[in-house]
């Protein structure tokens, strides 16, 4: 089925068409949202969330951009939003902890990517671990072009921003991840 078949399909509520939505697209959903909630069941649970949206939202779909471009917009919202969340839990956390109420939560240390072979997998995690430092843009841009294999054009397209837009960011997250990965990359090593 074509692109604007399926959508009128899935804007009529055809459930086949939903299914094959959800065929086709799970895995490049799961692993954007994964590539930035870095945690595997919450990925599962965002993905899902992401296709409740898209099932409960495809009628104010227009069009104005490629399907697929949208649904990275809902992916990457849904786990941004979930990352946030997470930030705030994790400040009440430290705040409760300070005052004496509770314990401190700690963050995830280890991270395995399903698309990281598993000789790679301390270097991935280090990777990982230094993209969570990035700005929210520069993540995602990285994240859509390295680990999506989106092009910069349609990374702007995703992003809303223009592709001169991207390229800075591009160029910004390339340079804060060598400067944080120089040590751990080193010849002493």
């Amino acid at each position: 089925m074509n692109e604007q078949a399926l959508i009128r399909s899935l804007q009529n509520g055809d459930q086949l068409a939903f299914k094959e939505l959800v065929e086709s697209r799970q895995h490049m959903v799961f692993n954007t949202v994964l590539s930035i909630v870095q945690d595997w069941q919450e990925a599962e649970d965002l993905s899902q969330e992401v296709f409740i949206q898209i099932y409960q939202s495809i009628k104010d779909f227009r069009g104005e951009a490629k399907l697929s471009t949208w649904i990275y917009r809902v992916a990457i919202t849904k786990a941004l939003d979930a990352e946030r969340k997470k930030k705030s839990r994790k400040r009440m956390a430290d705040l409760r902890s300070w005052m004496g109420l509770g314990d401190k939560e700690e963050m995830l240390v280890h991270f395995h990517h399903p698309g990281v072979a598993l000789d790679n997998k301390e270097r991935a995690a280090v990777l990982f671990k230094a993209l969570r430092q990035l700005p929210e843009n520069q993540r995602i841009a990285f994240t859509l072009i390295k680990a999506q294999n989106l092009s910069y054009e349609e990374t702007a397209a995703v992003m809303n921003i223009t592709t001169k837009a991207v390229e800075a960011l591009m160029h910004r997250a390339k340079e804060k991840l060598r400067q944080k990965l120089i040590h751990y990359y080193s010849i002493d090593k």
